[in-house]
C-alpha cells in the first residue's frame, strides 16, 4: 500500500489496533505492557504494532532493552482533513451541545442545571 491515507484508514479498520492507539493516548508505552490486556500473543501485538508504525500512526524506539512505542498525534490529521471534505465530519460544536444539553435535560420537575451548563 503506497498511499498513506490508504495505510492509515487500513490500520483502523482492526479493533485491537484502534484499542491500542487508545491505550498510547494516555503516555508511552512499552510493548510489553501494550500486549498485556490482549489475549494473543506478543508476536501478534508485535505485528499490529507493525502496521500501526507503518501507517506513521506510533513510533517506535528501543531505550535499553525495553521497545517502548508513542502515538504520534498528527498522523491523523491527513485522514482527518479528507474525512472533513465530505462536511459530515466538521468540528463538533462543544457549547452548543452543552446548550442543548441543558435545555433537554432542565425540566419543571429537575432543579437548575449546574453552572457549566448555564445558556
Amino acid at each position: 500500500m503506497s498511499n498513506p491515507l490508504d495505510q492509515v484508514f487500513s490500520a483502523l479498520a482492526d479493533p485491537t489496533r484502534r484499542a491500542i492507539l487508545a491505550m498510547l493516548l494516555e503516555d508511552d508505552m512499552a510493548v510489553t505492557d501494550v500486549a498485556d490486556p490482549f489475549p494473543m500473543s506478543l508476536a501478534a501485538i508485535s505485528k499490529h504494532l507493525s502496521v500501526l508504525a507503518e501507517a506513521g500512526l506510533i513510533t517506535q524506539e528501543r531505550r535499553g532493552r525495553v521497545k517502548w512505542c508513542k502515538l504520534e498525534p498528527d498522523a491523523l490529521r491527513t485522514a482527518s482533513v479528507w474525512m472533513q471534505g465530505f462536511g459530515q465530519f466538521g468540528p463538533v460544536d462543544l457549547d452548543g451541545l452543552e446548550r442543548f444539553l441543558a435545555a433537554e435535560l432542565h425540566g419543571p420537575d429537575l432543579p437548575d442545571p449546574p453552572a457549566s451548563f448555564s445558556v
